[in-house]
């Protein structure tokens, strides 16, 4: 498969952008295409008939959760990864505290059809399992359709790593909301290793779509700077559709009904952004760029662009947050073994340089023996995975470090926890 791309004025071409599944591990995605999957979907079934069923550590706060779906779509802006989408689609999902959950069932981590495709992409990425375990079948501790809580409650959004997808957040997202944010974790398409939709429509025939991620985007600084441009603008257009929800709409654009009380949830004064890898410097850059997100949490992103030629040893542009500052808090957290030397260099430089910045109100923590991978889902599947015989030491140590869950789960959840309750207190 080429690594080479060319650009649009609307973006890469779709027929030969290339970039990373890994924002900054680097490993080569060799999946096939998005239509050999469909292809393939059609022709089988779409889960295995028996697997190992994987858990999420339950969260700890004193809220029951609800769940739902958002299908959100952007007619201002043409998708900038397919140029046969005319705009720009999203997938979200909403964690709130709930009313009441009786009789509800909990919701799986992944959909059938995103479960099928991240057996096929991520589990190669990663070096996951290729069988034995069922994907599908994982389940959360959220009701979908709950009726939410009629209290105002802040209100954080999730950008998760480069060719990752949003359900890799599902712990974290839980927790936080258990303990009265409400959480919306953000898909980025054609970006995101997999995302579901309700249907197909005239442009997308699929319900599944799938990367164009390949390589490394740091190694192609135009690809990159349209992924996290990207990701930025998502970020407000999905606090856009918020606004319509608390004023009582749907922005929904399946036309879905909605939990009840769900739109009387939302705090949209007190409004705050995580993000882990790409997402990382999408939510720091979002909070400089855009003033109604009141503090961010950066998990392990870059603040500084690519250099425009890569192994040249200079270094690239920084990003606006990081060469001018910020006045609303900023959370830097980091793990102990981030991949690659050249790697931990180029994100230790940009850091240094918000860090730097006089009078401002950003912070660095760190996880000690932890690797890039911990701030997700996999910082409790891995070594489940390692300890039932289907992931070697080797390929868990470089996903998540050697660190065990019953240190690592808690400790990233204190971070976030700690972080966002004291910028943005919820009420409990």
């Amino acid at each position: 498969m080429s690594s080479s791309f060319t650009h649009t004025a609307a973006g890469p071409d779709r027929r030969t952008v290339a970039a990373s599944a890994l924002l900054a591990g680097g490993l080569l995605l060799t999946g096939g295409t998005g239509a050999a999957r469909a292809r393939g979907r059609a022709q089988g079934p779409a889960r295995p008939a028996a697997g190992r069923t994987l858990r999420l550590p339950a969260p700890t706060g004193p809220h029951r959760l609800g769940v739902t779906t958002l299908y959100l779509v952007d007619r201002s802006r043409r998708d900038p990864w397919d140029a046969g989408i005319p705009v720009r689609e999203l997938m979200v999902t909403v964690f709130y505290p709930a009313r009441g959950v009786r009789g509800l069932p909990v919701a799986p981590q992944m959909t059938e059809g995103a479960a099928a495709a991240f057996a096929d992409i991520d589990v190669r990425v990663h070096h996951l399992p290729a069988s034995g375990v069922d994907w599908a079948a994982t389940p959360t501790h959220a009701h979908p359709g709950a009726p939410a809580q009629p209290v105002r409650r802040p209100v954080l959004l999730y950008s998760p790593g480069g060719g990752d997808p949003r359900t890799l957040g599902t712990g974290l997202a839980e927790e936080l909301a258990s303990h009265g944010h409400v959480v919306v974790t953000v898909d980025h398409p054609g970006d995101a290793g997999e995302v579901e939709f309700p249907g197909t429509t005239p442009y997308r025939t699929d319900p599944v779509r799938t990367t164009v991620l390949r390589d490394d985007p740091r190694q192609h600084p135009a690809l990159f700077r349209t992924l996290i441009d990207t990701r930025i603008a998502d970020l407000r257009f999905v606090r856009d559709q918020l606004a319509v929800l608390a004023a009582g709409g749907s922005p929904d654009a399946a036309g879905r009904a909605l939990p009840e009380h769900l739109g009387r949830a939302l705090d949209l004064r007190r409004v705050g952004l995580y993000g882990h890898s790409a997402g990382g410097t999408a939510v720091a850059e979002a909070l400089y760029e855009d003033r109604r997100f009141a503090a961010a949490a950066n998990l392990e992103g870059y603040l500084d662009h690519p250099a425009e030629r890569p192994g040249s040893g200079r270094a690239g542009e920084l990003y606006p947050v990081a060469r001018y500052g910020t006045d609303r808090p900023l959370l830097l957290l980091g793990s102990e073994r981030f991949i690659g030397a050249r790697g931990r260099e180029e994100l230790a430089r940009s850091w240094s340089a918000m860090l730097a910045r006089p009078g401002g109100r950003t912070r660095r923590r760190q996880i000690d023996g932890a690797a890039h991978w911990v701030f997700t889902d996999y910082a409790a599947l891995a070594p489940a995975l390692q300890a039932a015989g289907l992931m070697t030491a080797a390929d868990r140590d470089a996903l998540t470090g050697p660190v065990g869950p019953a240190r690592a789960v808690p400790e990233v959840r204190h971070h976030l926890r700690a972080f966002f309750t004291r910028q943005l207190p919820p009420r409990c």
